[in-house]
């Protein structure tokens, strides 16, 4: 009994080797486990933390001194987020297809409703670019709030978008997917990557001066849902707990996550070194010995 104890605490504890971007001694926090199925988790300049609570139609603020708050009810059935330069949250507001910009008082304005004035299936998860351009994904996923019904997609196609700053209309900019979901880009807006989840894989690809994208290369195969970036270029995937790959495509590192399924991440606290797990009903905290890049 004693030594199954003992393996236990060390799995739970996820104790990081040399090799580990794992911070030493770091183990596992568990923040609260109030919710439904938490989702699009992103950051601000500050270091505080947004992320959904998409069936009780939420959005949460996790500080730097570690509290918990609401920040907005009612919020469209937001799902991915991400925080412009001026520090609006940009939301994946999937009830009616939508984009929305939320201020820092709660405040939300409609950025993208429709595309050649067809509803998106469901924006789902989004990265804006270093010119303040939008890339996010739209596949289809059946919700119980919707009028819609399986096999009746808005969109024909499910895909990637663009939307330049400044701009009013998005471009497609791939739509070659069966399920798109995760998108991020480096912090030198050179490269994107996107999750392939209906097919388990993630794309990279060259990201050209129109916003358009080149070059589409298989990354690695895996099923993820949210993704990120750290500052030395590792890819964290977020699914079966929290999947490390190298820049060449190479797996390095897992994080076991006591949930079925997580959904996203990023990297949060003063200094950019927590990451940040959505998984289901409950959200986690580990300190990493790398920094996040949003």
């Amino acid at each position: 009994m004693k030594s199954f104890l003992i393996v236990a605490l060390c799995a739970i504890s996820l104790h990081a080797t040399s090799q580990s971007l794992i911070a030493p001694n770091a183990k596992l926090e568990l923040v609260s486990s109030q919710f439904k199925f938490t989702e699009g988790a992103s950051v601000d300049k500050a270091g505080n933390i947004y992320f959904t609570d998409q069936p009780n139609n939420t959005i949460w603020k996790y500080d730097t001194n570690g509290k918990l708050s609401l920040f907005r009810d009612n919020a469209g059935r937001s799902n991915g987020t991400s925080v412009d330069k001026n520090g609006n949250l940009i939301t994946c507001a999937d009830e009616n297809g939508q984009i929305w910009s939320i201020d820092k008082n709660g405040k939300q304005t409609i950025i993208l409703k429709d595309f050649q004035g067809h509803q998106f299936n469901g924006p789902n998860d989004l990265w804006i670019d270093p010119k303040g351009g939008i890339y996010f994904t739209d596949p289809y996923f059946q919700r119980d709030y919707w009028t819609r019904k399986e096999g009746d997609p808005a969109m024909k196609k499910e895909g990637v978008y663009y939307l330049a700053k400044g701009k009013t209309e998005p471009i497609v900019v791939d739509d070659q997917f069966t399920k798109p979901n995760g998108v991020v880009g480096t912090p030198d807006g050179k490269n994107l990557y996107a999750a392939e989840i209906g097919k388990g894989y993630i794309y990279k690809y060259d990201i050209q001066a129109d916003g358009t994208l080149a070059n589409r290369t298989t990354f690695c195969e895996d099923r993820a849902d949210g993704i990120t970036l750290d500052n030395k270029g590792n890819l964290y995937l977020a699914g079966n707990g929290v999947t490390i790959y190298d820049a060449s495509g190479k797996k390095i590192e897992h994080i076991d996550v006591p949930s079925k399924w997580t959904a996203n991440l990023c990297f949060g606290g003063k200094n950019k070194d927590v990451l940040f797990i959505t998984a289901l009903e409950s959200v986690y905290t580990i300190k990493m010995a790398v920094k996040g890049v949003e």
